[in-house]
Protein backbone atom coordinates (compact mmCIF):
# COMPACT_ATOMS: atom_id res chain seq x y z
CA UNK A 1 0.00 0.00 0.00
CA UNK A 2 2.71 2.92 1.12
CA UNK A 3 4.75 1.54 -1.97
CA UNK A 4 1.87 1.93 -4.39
CA UNK A 5 1.52 5.73 -2.76
CA UNK A 6 4.92 6.08 -3.24
CA UNK A 7 5.11 5.18 -6.68
CA UNK A 8 2.34 7.13 -7.82
CA UNK A 9 4.37 10.56 -5.71
CA UNK A 10 7.02 9.80 -7.62
CA UNK A 11 4.67 9.67 -11.35
CA UNK A 12 3.56 12.81 -10.17
CA UNK A 13 6.64 14.33 -9.61
CA UNK A 14 8.35 12.86 -12.78
CA UNK A 15 5.35 14.59 -15.09
CA UNK A 16 5.53 17.47 -13.34
CA UNK A 17 9.27 17.84 -13.89
CA UNK A 18 8.89 17.02 -17.36
CA UNK A 19 6.12 19.72 -17.92
CA UNK A 20 8.91 22.50 -16.36
CA UNK A 21 10.95 21.29 -18.80
CA UNK A 22 9.16 21.36 -21.82
CA UNK A 23 7.91 24.96 -20.48
CA UNK A 24 11.02 25.80 -20.30
CA UNK A 25 12.70 24.46 -23.33
CA UNK A 26 9.57 26.74 -25.28
CA UNK A 27 10.51 29.80 -23.25
CA UNK A 28 14.29 28.64 -24.79
CA UNK A 29 12.91 28.68 -28.01
CA UNK A 30 10.73 32.13 -28.35
CA UNK A 31 13.90 33.82 -26.90
CA UNK A 32 16.49 32.14 -29.66
CA UNK A 33 13.71 32.77 -32.51
CA UNK A 34 13.31 36.21 -30.92
CA UNK A 35 17.23 36.86 -30.72
CA UNK A 36 17.27 35.39 -34.90
CA UNK A 37 14.51 37.89 -35.40
CA UNK A 38 15.87 40.92 -33.62
CA UNK A 39 19.35 40.68 -35.49
CA UNK A 40 18.36 39.27 -39.04
CA UNK A 41 21.20 36.94 -38.96
CA UNK A 42 20.82 32.87 -38.68
CA UNK A 43 23.56 30.99 -38.51
CA UNK A 44 24.08 27.09 -38.77
CA UNK A 45 24.33 27.19 -34.91
CA UNK A 46 21.22 28.80 -34.05
CA UNK A 47 19.60 26.35 -36.58
CA UNK A 48 21.32 23.21 -34.14
CA UNK A 49 19.96 25.10 -31.31
CA UNK A 50 16.06 25.03 -32.38
CA UNK A 51 17.14 21.33 -33.44
CA UNK A 52 17.92 20.43 -30.09
CA UNK A 53 14.79 22.53 -28.73
CA UNK A 54 12.89 20.25 -31.25
CA UNK A 55 14.64 17.21 -30.22
CA UNK A 56 13.84 17.86 -26.28
CA UNK A 57 10.02 18.34 -27.00
CA UNK A 58 9.72 15.26 -29.12
CA UNK A 59 11.17 13.61 -26.66
CA UNK A 60 8.88 14.98 -23.76
CA UNK A 61 6.16 14.21 -25.84
CA UNK A 62 6.97 10.26 -27.13
CA UNK A 63 7.11 9.92 -22.90
CA UNK A 64 3.31 11.41 -21.87
CA UNK A 65 1.92 9.45 -24.52
CA UNK A 66 3.84 5.93 -24.30
CA UNK A 67 5.55 6.37 -20.74
CA UNK A 68 8.91 5.71 -22.39
CA UNK A 69 11.82 7.34 -23.99
CA UNK A 70 13.63 5.33 -27.19
CA UNK A 71 17.06 5.43 -26.17
CA UNK A 72 18.35 6.91 -29.72
CA UNK A 73 16.71 10.61 -28.82
CA UNK A 74 18.90 11.40 -26.20
CA UNK A 75 21.79 10.07 -28.43
CA UNK A 76 20.72 12.17 -31.76
CA UNK A 77 20.46 15.18 -29.15
CA UNK A 78 23.82 14.75 -27.42
CA UNK A 79 25.43 14.29 -31.50
CA UNK A 80 23.76 17.72 -32.39
CA UNK A 81 25.04 19.27 -29.67
CA UNK A 82 28.45 18.43 -30.11
CA UNK A 83 28.00 19.10 -33.85
CA UNK A 84 26.63 22.69 -32.82
CA UNK A 85 29.97 22.85 -30.34
CA UNK A 86 32.23 22.21 -33.10
CA UNK A 87 30.48 24.92 -35.47
CA UNK A 88 30.43 27.02 -32.05
CA UNK A 89 34.40 27.10 -31.81
CA UNK A 90 34.99 27.02 -35.59
CA UNK A 91 38.63 27.71 -36.75
CA UNK A 92 40.72 28.38 -33.67
CA UNK A 93 39.91 24.99 -32.54
CA UNK A 94 42.95 22.53 -31.95
CA UNK A 95 42.78 19.63 -34.41
CA UNK A 96 43.41 17.21 -31.77
CA UNK A 97 39.98 18.49 -30.13
CA UNK A 98 38.35 18.14 -33.40
CA UNK A 99 39.22 14.51 -33.60
CA UNK A 100 38.09 13.69 -30.09
CA UNK A 101 34.51 15.36 -30.86
CA UNK A 102 34.33 14.38 -34.48
CA UNK A 103 35.05 10.64 -32.83
CA UNK A 104 32.36 10.84 -29.88
CA UNK A 105 29.94 11.72 -32.95
CA UNK A 106 30.97 8.59 -34.63
CA UNK A 107 31.02 6.29 -31.18
CA UNK A 108 27.54 7.69 -30.44
CA UNK A 109 26.42 7.17 -34.19
CA UNK A 110 27.43 3.94 -33.87
CA UNK A 111 25.70 3.37 -30.49
CA UNK A 112 22.60 4.27 -32.07
CA UNK A 113 23.31 1.49 -35.05
CA UNK A 114 23.69 -0.75 -32.47
CA UNK A 115 20.57 -0.06 -30.69
CA UNK A 116 18.35 -0.23 -33.60
CA UNK A 117 19.45 -3.57 -34.75
CA UNK A 118 19.65 -5.42 -31.67
CA UNK A 119 17.56 -8.41 -31.24
CA UNK A 120 13.99 -7.30 -29.82
CA UNK A 121 13.25 -8.68 -26.02
CA UNK A 122 16.15 -10.67 -26.09
CA UNK A 123 17.25 -9.06 -22.90
CA UNK A 124 14.02 -8.30 -21.28
CA UNK A 125 13.70 -7.53 -17.63
CA UNK A 126 10.67 -9.78 -16.69
CA UNK A 127 9.06 -8.11 -13.50
CA UNK A 128 7.08 -11.13 -13.09
CA UNK A 129 9.56 -13.83 -11.98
Amino acid sequence: MIKNHVAKIIKIIEKSLLALIALLTLIATIQEVSKIYDSWDIQLADLLLLFIYTEVLGMIGIFFVSNRIPITLPLFIAMTAISRLIILQGKEMETVSLIYEASAILIIALACLAVRYKPKNQYEYQSDQ
